[in-house]
């Protein structure tokens, strides 16, 4: 493994994670009517650190090949809009910005996730399971959008 490749896309992620911890849910995303099936507050955090780490490691992996340009900007392309959905969700508490950021980022997520796959299978793989969270952070997002497009219920 290219060390110091690893740890600037690691790096990156931890940006990215940052936007996460500085804009938590908090009192507003308690409010929320949410579905049955939204993941405990716990597992959040448990899920993207095992997503960035695979997504760095993936893209270490893929960095150096020939013909990675496409697959690198996909992979900054799912950073950026990774990076922008907390800010916008917890800190300006708008869903439906959030969302637009999030088909943004499952649109980078798949486009990585291809373009990785045809570079270096395991890179790939690794990626794989960041649509499949992805996928279902888009349908969390939406279904929270929905659920509270009469606003959001007050008090504590």
């Amino acid at each position: 493994m290219d060390w110091p490749v690893f740890l600037v896309f690691l790096a990156a992620s931890g940006a990215a994670a940052a936007t996460g911890a500085m804009f938590s849910p908090g009192e507003w995303y308690q409010r929320l009517v949410k579905p049955t099936w939204t993941p405990p507050d716990w597992l959040f955090p448990f899920a993207w650190t095992v997503l960035y780490l695979s997504s760095a490691y993936a893209a270490s992996r893929v960095a150096g090949l020939e013909g990675s340009a496409l697959a690198m900007a996909f992979w900054a392309m799912q950073i950026a809009f990774n990076t922008l959905w907390s800010p916008v969700f917890f800190g300006l508490h708008r869903i439906s910005a959030a969302m637009v950021a999030l088909v943004g980022l499952w649109m980078a997520v798949v486009g990585t996730f291809w373009t990785f796959l045809q570079l270096d299978l395991i890179a790939g793989l690794l990626i794989a399971p960041y649509v499949v969270w992805g996928t279902y952070a888009g349908a969390l997002n939406l279904a929270i959008l929905f659920l509270n497009r009469r606003g959001v219920p007050e008090g504590a």
